[in-house]
């Protein structure tokens, strides 16, 4: 004996319980053609078992069935009433074993079903639905009997979830059925939305019973919302309440996104004349063919002779006439003969749309089958002696694995739940106005690609071949971040451009990655380029004018040197110890040229070379001019009586002084070099969108040893060139040493801070300047106006001039 639980009503007179006597029983209301339709299934299957040889042989499948108005307390009571064997149900034929039930198929709805579930499970009956698809029917510690024949909503809620994020729809509203059907699908959509960045604008429920200002608040919601796309996790029952409402206030335009509890129910689309659905997609139970089965139910001959009032009000509703039993009488009805031919009359009766749903129905009632067979160890006959247990059907049931006349296999998991597997239904209205369901593309959670769509097929609201477009926000371009705003879901945000030095090159980038050291974001801030490496280079305009400044110098100092050979036996020339003044024009030359190292682009030798090579000549430099400072105060003490001083700083002495003094700073700069020589160094900090490629001094140590020494010499030279200054002769040198020291200083210790506070490759051409500005004072003030009085004045280059002050020996 099999049970049928089914909704051949859809919904109730809700009523007002005082509580103090006994509630009248449920009014139900709305036939529901659909309901009657299931039935048929079942007994088509259960015919097709009992006139089948092979499966169950020698054993007949009874049935009871009952209508449960799609109410959880009608639900639970019938089930009880299965249960406990009860006789009295609306659909049942005389039967000799009047006993409960080995299992139930239905009901429709998941919460009538959890219900149910939660009332016979304690005494193992199995109960096998063909439509309940919520999630937390699978929890078998809550319900150990449940199993069903379609899938979970734990894999549609996610498939919708894939499929809204495939088209790019981040910003969507959400309506559902205020049960655990509507309630857990959308909580589970909600979860995997959010993990997918998906946000809902808006998340309402109601149940068909409500008042209409609940609706009314929906429609209002829905009309102040910015969201373009519906998904609906709605029985199509609650939808024809909503689309009722919803073509009164003509609200289309909007992609609607719709569970297989609607999206293929022509039903629903036939009610929606202000195609207020167009376009709609969703996910459906695949196609499925059972022959036979549509000429079955159609066969409607039987259901006439049943004495029962819900048969008579279905005979009456489905041809729209009086039957003669009827007591009541209407005006505007005709009379009925009860042998009225359904091929006459087109309704949702004679529609076949919804086979899928009745080939759940046809593999739920041949699991039962296939159980008892296993049960009852059928094979050319069956062994009904065995005593029939709900707990041992239950477990066969469980581990069934068989295939349908169709090919359809069947089987369960460990849920009690088939493989998830959907069609993608698209509606397209044609030109006549009549919707039809077109599959553009399957879903199946076993697959590694779970979602296919052929997108080229597809027809959106207000027909439309473009896909609709629903953002709170644009999608933010390469070179910009996301920045979310204040107090609003994360797909809200502003577009922010990235910083300097930072971008993105991808859409919608969340954050802007840092350009490497090297590089530097460029004006889209979309992607990096290698920064341009500046230094002093010898093509640009400050080069050239400090090379030629550089040359100039050196040629000044060659042309001075000239002069002074020319006329190297000339008195003012052999008075002012003409070896160390060639030594000194000579260092001046090296002074000048070195400057040249600081120009053109660094490397290892050009750095070690510009600081060792500055060092070295000017220290040989200043150390020639101490030696001629000295050669002053010695040559004006040895004018004194009993003087022999000038035989301690005769030439040799001076070439010794010379070649110590230069020595040192030799093996200064070799220590530096060997220790921590400097090296090219790219210095990145100091621009932001340029590389200073530059000389890193190495050790600093080394480096200020070296300016430290020179520093040292040419204080000792310009203090005793200031002591020397006043000595009595025509022509004083520590007079010009003086102030050619003086100038020295200066421009060194100007150097410093002009060198600190320049950026880039102008700290470079400071200090090749303060080289060529050093070196061009002592050459100016020591040798110009020596030259001046050789070239312009040579009356004054002799000897008696030179001794009209003094005594001085000559040199």
């Amino acid at each position: 004996m099999l049970g049928g639980i089914f909704s051949l009503h859809s919904s109730w007179n809700d009523r007002k319980d005082t509580y103090t006597h006994e509630p009248p029983p449920l009014q139900c209301t709305r036939l529901n053609f659909r309901g009657f339709q299931f039935t048929q299934a079942m007994l088509f299957a259960i015919e097709e078992i009992n006139n089948s040889t092979d499966l169950l042989p020698g054993v007949t499948l009874g049935y009871k069935t009952y209508d449960s108005c799609g109410s959880i307390s009608r639900g639970v009571r019938v089930a009880l009433a299965l249960a406990n064997g009860d006789r009295d149900g609306p659909l049942e034929e005389p039967c000799t074993r009047p006993a409960q039930v080995q299992a139930i198929v239905g009901e429709t709805s998941s919460s009538p079903c959890m219900a149910i579930a939660t009332a016979i499970g304690p005494f193992h009956i199995p109960l096998i639905s063909h439509f309940a698809t919520c999630a937390c029917l699978s929890d078998k510690a809550k319900y150990p009997s449940f199993l069903r024949t379609i899938p979970s909503d734990y894999y549609q809620s996610r498939a919708l979830a894939q499929l809204v994020k495939y088209f790019g729809w981040t910003w969507v509203g959400a309506i559902r059925t205020n049960d655990d059907y509507g309630n857990n699908g959308m909580a589970t959509f909600t979860a995997t939305a959010q993990q997918l960045g998906i946000c809902l604008e808006y998340s309402v429920s109601f149940f068909r019973t409500d008042p209409p200002d609940k609706i009314q608040n929906i429609i209002d919601i829905i009309k102040a919302s910015t969201s373009k796309v519906i998904v609906t996790f709605l029985s199509h029952m609650d939808l024809d309440v909503l689309i009722h409402q919803l073509s009164h206030h003509n609200l289309t335009g909007y992609q609607w996104v719709g569970t297989e509890g609607w999206i293929f129910d022509s039903q629903t689309a036939a009610m929606d004349r202000h195609h207020i659905l167009d376009g709609a997609i969703g996910l459906s139970i695949p196609k499925a063919h059972v022959s036979g089965m549509r000429e079955f139910i159609l066969d409607i001959k039987p259901l006439k002779f049943s004495g029962d009032d819900t048969f008579r009000k279905f005979w009456e509703t489905l041809f729209n006439c009086q039957l003669k039993q009827t007591n009541s009488s209407s005006a505007t009805r005709r009379e009925c003969s009860g042998f009225e031919d359904l091929s006459s009359i087109q309704n949702s009766f004679t529609d076949m749309s919804l086979m899928p749903i009745f080939n759940n129905v046809y593999k739920a009632v041949y699991t039962v089958a296939h159980a008892l067979h296993g049960v009852l160890g059928c094979n050319t006959t069956c062994n009904t002696k065995v005593q029939l247990e709900p707990f041992t059907i239950l477990q066969q049931m469980k581990k069934i694995r068989f295939k349908t006349k169709e090919g359809d296999e069947v089987y369960f998991n460990e849920n009690g739940d088939p493989t998830a597997k959907y069609e993608i239904i698209n509606w397209q209205p044609t030109e006549t106005g009549v919707v039809t369901f077109v599959t553009v593309g399957h879903y199946d959670a076993s697959a590694h690609k779970q979602l296919t769509l052929q997108t080229k097929s597809l027809v959106w609201a207000r027909k439309s071949q473009k896909v609709p477009v629903s953002v709170c926000s644009e999608k933010c371009h390469p070179g910009t971040r996301k920045v979310l705003q204040k107090g609003k879901p994360v797909c809200c945000y502003d577009c922010v451009r990235c910083a300097e030095g930072e971008f993105s090159n991808t859409t919608d980038s969340v954050t802007c990655k840092r350009c490497h050291p090297e590089f530097w974001s460029n004006g889209k801030r979309d992607a990096c380029m290698r920064k341009n490496a500046e230094f002093l280079s010898y093509k640009e305009v400050m080069g050239v004018v400090l090379t030629t400044a550089s040359l100039l110098g050196s040629g000044m100092t060659a042309a001075v040197a000239c002069v002074f050979f020319k006329y190297r036996k000339t008195p003012i020339i052999r008075a002012n110890n003409s070896e160390l003044s060639f030594l000194l024009l000579f260092s001046l030359t090296l002074c000048f040229l070195c400057s040249l190292t600081f120009i053109g682009q660094p490397t290892q030798w050009s750095c070690m070379l510009r600081h060792t090579a500055f060092g070295i000549t000017f220290v040989l430099c200043i150390s020639c001019i101490l030696g001629k400072t000295i050669v002053v105060l010695m040559a004006f003490r040895a004018t004194l009586p009993d003087s022999n001083v000038m035989k301690w700083f005769g030439p040799l002495q001076q070439r010794l002084s010379v070649l110590v003094f230069t020595l040192i700073q030799v093996i200064i700069c070799i220590l530096w070099l060997t220790i921590a020589p400097p090296f090219p160094f790219k210095n990145i900090k100091e621009f932001k969108d340029k590389i200073i490629l530059e000389c890193a001094v190495g050790s600093a140590v080394g480096f200020w040893a070296v300016l430290g020494y020179i520093g040292l010499l040419a204080m000792l030279c310009f203090i005793l060139a200031f002591l020397a200054r006043k000595l009595p002769d025509n022509f004083n040198e520590a007079k010009l040493i003086t102030f050619s020291m003086l100038i020295f200083s200066v421009v060194w210790i100007a150097f410093i801070p002009a060198y600190v506070s320049s950026p880039g490759k102008f700290s470079v051409a400071v200090e090749i300047f303060a080289i060529l500005a050093s070196s061009f004072g002592l050459l100016i003030c020591i040798f110009i106006p020596k030259c001046y009085i050789i070239l312009m004045q040579p009356e004054k280059n002799t000897k008696k001039h030179m001794m009209s002050k003094g005594t001085l020996k000559s040199l």
